[in-house]
């Protein structure tokens, strides 16, 4: 009994201990920030006590004594961690599991990339993939099944378009989901039809659900291990934070788990998707953040139409390479202003994909209606990718508070089609970061991987140079809309942070703020803007831990 009593008074003594802190102070860096007026910071060592930046230490600043841990920077730069404000992550893992098409040139070279993954997974039943863009091929035709049929007729194939608005099946996965001539197109999707009008082995949006609806789900376990994998990858591109844009029941789940295990590796705001069959469900349970601040959900991802390289995207009128054609809605009036009341009167913030000029008019006429109704301008309600807009819309973002969440490499993959699918006037108002900038709007810049690539320092090249990495074309494409490097970065660090509530904690090396932070092999803020894309991620620090090797 002695002896039980002596330890309940150890355990309650300890208990009333505070956690024994970790300070670190690494020094003889090339530090850069930028503060909530913009400007940029220079420092040359940092001091954070586990999670969280106590100090930063300028030329001439005495640096304190008494530091549990000491490390040299060794020059090196570093800058805060850059936050991707709009990808997918769970896709992302799944396709480092998966035949990649990215960079593919032919129709033929993408098939030969299929059959190469069949012969070295023998077992798996469905053969999926993704990243294939006819845009780029030889032929800017959309593939057929008759090309999978000659290198895989035996096993179904299901290959998703670089956007994930469009995918490829082969004849298997096609007679598997009871496709034929009498297939109906449902609403928001097309079955992609020959002459004859049989389905050619394309279909484009809701159309899409006919083949995924027979593909056996991921299990639980899957889902977790893709996660964690990408997670992982991310942080080795400098990514210490990511909107996820648009997540299910299950992935919920996952999330959860795994930061029930530990800290996530990088930290995650996810959007829950209001397709979610159990979506009110979800609003219903509230907000949630873990302790430890990797995990925060507070936002729902709404998509109101496609995509323009697969013609899914919902313009006022014609395409101008496709007459008749105006792309594609998700959802009708009443069902569009269904989802973003519920999620507005259950407190969330609505972040809803508009790429078409149509899509963003009618988002933003649901935000002015429903953010008076709702008392909710505080949440900062978004439209990721605010991709073609009238001019008149440009100006009604920073009226009504709402965060255009744009991807900097969208406008440098699209360059090669985006004039000829809606022409010379209303791309004028395409990809228009200036003119979003100069209303006072304030732009969360993301990748939207895996459509794109996720390394930010390709989008901060996209953002500035109007480029591709072949510095392509001369001078830019509409130059006029160029951030400059400041803008840029500070639309991937505080506004980026400021477009998921976390501009207090996050974006910026400052007391108070965690201690996300990367060092990279040369100096941001003087080297050629052309050179961006270049920079290599040396170390990735999130909440004082360093992440990977």
């Amino acid at each position: 009994m002695k002896n039980l009593l002596l330890a309940c008074l150890v355990w309650l003594v300890n208990l009333a201990l505070p956690a024994v802190a970790d300070t670190t102070l690494i020094t003889n860096v090339n530090g850069y920030t930028l503060n909530s007026d913009y400007e940029l910071l220079q420092f040359n060592a940092i001091r954070f006590t586990d999670d969280t930046v106590d100090a930063v230490f300028s030329d001439g600043d005495i640096l304190p004594t008494g530091s549990d841990t000491v490390i040299d920077g060794e020059g090196r730069t570093m800058i805060p961690g850059l936050i991707d404000a709009h990808g997918h992550v769970m896709g992302y893992g799944l396709g480092l599991l998966r035949v990649d098409l990215v960079g593919t040139s032919t129709e033929t070279e993408a098939a030969q990339r299929v059959l190469e993954f069949a012969e070295a997974n023998p077992d798996v039943e469905w053969i999926q993939g993704r990243g294939w863009n006819q845009v780029l091929w030889d032929s800017n035709e959309f593939p057929t099944a008759a090309s999978l049929d000659a290198v895989v007729s035996d096993r179904p194939v299901w290959l998703s378009r670089v956007d994930g608005h469009a995918a490829w099946a082969n004849t298997m996965a096609m007679e598997l989901a009871g496709i034929d001539r009498d297939t109906e197109d449902p609403v928001g999707g097309q079955i992609i039809r020959d002459e004859n009008g049989d389905a050619t082995g394309v279909f484009v949006d809701t159309a899409e659900r006919y083949i995924e609806e027979i593909i056996p789900r991921t299990t639980f376990n899957e889902q977790k291990a893709a996660l964690t994998a990408a997670m992982n990858a991310l942080a080795a591109y400098g990514i210490t934070g990511v909107h996820d844009a648009g997540i299910g029941s299950s992935t919920v789940r996952a999330y959860k788990e795994l930061v029930a295990e530990g800290p996530l590796p990088i930290r995650i705001y996810a959007m829950l998707a209001a397709s979610d069959p159990l979506y009110q469900d979800r609003l219903a349970e509230g907000f949630f953040k873990s302790d430890d601040s990797t995990l925060a959900i507070e936002s729902v991802k709404v998509v109101a139409d496609g995509a323009l390289g697969s013609r899914g995207a919902a313009l006022i009128e014609d395409y101008s390479d496709d007459a008749g054609n105006r792309g594609l809605l998700r959802h009708n009036d009443e069902r569009l202003e269904f989802l973003m009341r519920a999620a507005m009167n259950a407190g969330f913030q609505v972040n809803t994909h508009a790429i078409g000029d149509h899509a963003n008019m009618k988002v933003l006429d649901n935000y002015e209606q429903l953010i008076n109704e709702t008392n909710t301008r505080a949440r900062r309600h978004r439209v990721e990718h605010a991709q073609i807009l009238r001019f008149e819309d440009i100006l009604r973002f920073a009226e009504l508070g709402v965060v255009p969440s744009m991807q900097a490499t969208h406008a440098t993959s699209d360059k090669n089609m985006a004039v000829n699918r809606i022409g010379m006037v209303r791309i004028q108002g395409a990809y228009a970061w200036r003119k979003l900038l100069e209303t006072g709007a304030r732009i969360a810049n993301g990748s939207d991987f895996p459509v794109e690539h996720p390394n930010p320092f390709y989008g901060l090249h996209a953002s500035v140079t109007r480029q591709d990495q072949r510095n392509e074309p001369e001078g830019g494409w509409y130059p006029e809309e160029n951030m400059t490097l400041i803008e840029a970065f500070a639309s991937f660090t505080l506004d980026a942070a400021y477009a998921g509530h976390q501009e207090n904690e996050l974006g910026s090396l400052e007391p108070g703020k965690k201690a996300d932070f990367i060092f990279i092999d040369r100096d941001l803020f003087d080297m050629p803007l052309s050179d961006l894309w270049q920079v290599q991620v040396e170390e990735t620090w999130v909440g004082g831990r360093q992440i990977g090797n």
